[in-house]
């Protein structure tokens, strides 16, 4: 069976398992793309931000805590929004269970839109840069990070296992719909090439700021053995965007 878009994340097993993962001190969410999207993010006080794809909330209770004015979170399994309800509990966070695709945009709306590894499920990101685009206050930020387009070009070295050594890369200009093996079940996200993103994001009018490919930092990581292993090829692809 495949899972697409958040569906996965409505198996309480997967979910756990999901989580355990995520919670690792050196998993790439917290070691590489985390640090990243801290960093070009900036200063979060008196912000309305914008989270696409919350998750369990527990970056939102960073943002707020940031000094964020407000803070929206939706989130398309209603597992995750639970679990977003209750870490979220006692602040003034609005969270909707949505897809991103479903979720109904206000116009002129936030300082700040944010989506942590959640796009490469998407299958029309160019409509929703536009939603995301028209939603957005003047001058305001868009961030996101997504897989890498080297590691989501084909999942051929899974074959091997979750921790393998080295990576095949593989129909990187064939774009669309991937079938990866992950914790257990088959995953479909959406392989983009570099300059897809760049191309789409620049007709949706915004001006591109940065774009990363998750260099590893030492200080981010507790084994040196997965430091090494980390800087052999990238996972990690993040824009900072700004409207106007």
């Amino acid at each position: 069976m495949e899972y697409r878009g958040s569906f996965a994340y409505e198996e309480q097993e997967f979910l756990y398992n999901y989580l355990k993962r995520r919670s690792r001190p050196d998993s790439p969410n917290n070691a590489i793309e985390e640090p990243i999207t801290n960093r070009l993010l900036g200063n979060l006080e008196n912000k309305h931000i914008l989270d696409l794809g919350c998750g369990d909330g527990q970056y939102g209770k960073e943002i707020i805590k940031k000094g964020a004015t407000a803070y929206t979170g939706v989130e398309g399994s209603s597992l995750m929004i639970d679990l977003a309800r209750r870490n979220l509990a006692g602040t003034d966070a609005a969270l909707i269970n949505s897809s991103m695709e479903n979720f109904d945009f206000p116009a002129n709306e936030y300082d700040i839109v944010v989506s942590r590894m959640a796009l490469h499920y998407i299958e029309d990101v160019n409509s929703l840069f536009g939603l995301i685009y028209n939603a957005m206050k003047d001058g305001a930020k868009f961030l996101f990070s997504v897989q890498h387009p080297l590691t989501t070009a084909s999942f051929k070295s899974k074959s091997g296992g979750e921790r393998r050594s080295d990576w095949i890369v593989d129909d990187y200009f064939e774009q669309g719909a991937r079938q990866e093996p992950w914790i257990g079940k088959t995953v479909i996200k959406y392989h983009r090439t570099i300059e897809f993103y760049f191309t789409a994001l620049t007709a949706a009018r915004f001006r591109i700021e940065a774009l990363e490919e998750g260099n590893p930092e030492r200080a981010n990581f507790v084994e040196e053995e997965e430091y090494e292993r980390r800087k052999r090829i990238p996972i990690i692809l993040v824009f900072s965007c700004l409207k106007g």
